[in-house]
């Protein structure tokens, strides 16, 4: 997965859902919102915000973004899911809602308590930003 210089704008545009579409909007403010950065669209259906160094335990090294989500068919993915502090706490008050290793799904943002996701991102970014990333 890398960054392209494809519009994330005219990403979001393209899904079909419409209350996906429109959530994806809310969501790449509120993360733009909180990182104080850029989208960029990263490969054919992920929007990214910054991006750093980062290291596998084989020394394997690749660029990932500080903080990301999809607006996927069937789910608005976030991918936060880093172990930050309170982590499980935070995600028994968010709402409706799946995990699966990094991966926070989320079929609509109705179904959630807004704030909570906001500090699940917040938490998860400033995790990324301390813990041995290397912001390129």
């Amino acid at each position: 997965m890398k960054p392209t210089n494809n519009s994330v704008t005219e990403f979001i545009k393209s899904v079909q859902n419409e209350t996906r579409q429109k959530d994806g909007f809310v969501v790449m403010e509120m993360m733009s919102k909180i990182t104080e950065l850029e989208p960029i669209k990263w490969g054919p259906s992920i929007i990214g915000f910054g991006k750093y160094i980062h290291k596998y335990e084989s020394g394997r090294e690749t660029n990932l973004p500080l903080t990301s989500f999809s607006p996927r068919k069937q789910h608005l993915v976030f991918y936060v899911l880093n172990g930050f502090e309170n982590q499980e706490e935070l995600l028994n008050d968010l709402g409706k809602h799946k995990t699966g290793n990094i991966c926070l799904y989320i079929n609509k943002l109705a179904d959630v308590n807004i704030e909570i996701l906001e500090n699940i991102i917040v938490s998860s970014y400033n995790k990324n930003k301390r813990h041995g990333c290397v912001k390129l």
